[in-house]
């Protein structure tokens, strides 16, 4: 079965679930919306920030959504995806991130990143926000190197905006005690967690107006147990409801229904 196919059988203009939207048609729930302000906050106040959820419950979005809305001319934003660089590949990435070239010895390496983002600072007047994503995956050691990166100037506050952004076994390591001086200046804790049943069903609602049908084409127990088996967690609640629209193509029926969705259960749980 092709997606023309598929959009064509129900009148889509695009494929709905998609995650290539464009901030203004991002679904607002009580969730996403509470993590975006709070970590707007976090970064007008160059904090440090824990934003932690389970897979697929928007952290990334949410950070996108708040980082998307800032004045580039004031801030610079530093998005480091992977903690498997290592405690050098830190330093290298906000280095050539901030327009430099690396030295290959950490002990050069580590005043080059603090110049580079003293100079950001104090010289270009930018707030700077270093976003490390799958921080749960971070290594002691560099979480103890962020900690030495933002208390340059021995105080509570950081000399940048901070975000650790990871699954929720990133907040119980923040409590042992090694990490006790990290966690100690953290100011913003934030939990995204997934939707309601209203919300889900608003949710999917959304996505299919956004594809051109704003009449009902999820009935209620469908979407009831799509947000039942998903727990209203964004990335579920899309591939459930794909798989969904793809059992009720192959049924040849107009409505996607409860055995539709019971279908897509089966096919996504089984995988």
């Amino acid at each position: 079965m092709s997606i023309d196919a598929i959009r064509t059988h129900y009148g889509f203009t695009r494929m709905p679930f998609g995650k290539n939207i464009a901030p203004g048609m991002v679904h607002h729930h009580q969730a996403h919306d509470q993590a975006v302000a709070r970590i707007s906050w976090a970064i007008n106040e160059t904090a440090i920030g824990v934003v932690t959820g389970e897979v697929g419950a928007g952290k990334t979005l949410a950070i996108r959504t708040a980082t998307g809305a800032l004045d580039p001319s004031r801030h610079r934003v530093i998005y480091l995806p992977n903690p498997a660089v290592g405690t050098r590949g830190l330093y290298s990435a906000i280095v050539t991130a901030l327009g430099g070239t690396p030295r290959f010895h950490k002990s050069a390496l580590i005043p080059q990143a603090t110049d580079a983002l003293a100079v950001e600072t104090n010289e270009r007047n930018k707030t700077v926000t270093v976003i490390f994503d799958e921080a749960h995956m971070l290594q002691s050691e560099q979480l103890d190197e962020i900690r030495l990166l933002t208390s340059a100037d021995m105080d509570a506050t950081s000399p940048f905006a901070c975000l650790l952004v990871g699954q929720p076994t990133l907040r119980q390591r923040m409590k042992l005690g090694v990490f006790a001086a990290l966690d100690q200046r953290i100011s913003l804790r934030c939990e995204l967690t997934g939707m309601t049943p209203d919300e889900t069903a608003s949710y999917v609602a959304h996505h299919t107006a956004l594809a051109g049908r704003t009449d009902t084409l999820f009935s209620a127990d469908a979407v009831a147990l799509i947000h039942q088996t998903s727990r209203g967690l964004p990335r579920a609640v899309n591939n459930l409801a794909v798989q969904a629209l793809l059992a009720a193509y192959a049924a040849n029926t107009g409505i996607v229904d409860e055995s539709s969705a019971r279908q897509a259960v089966k096919e996504t749980t089984h995988n």
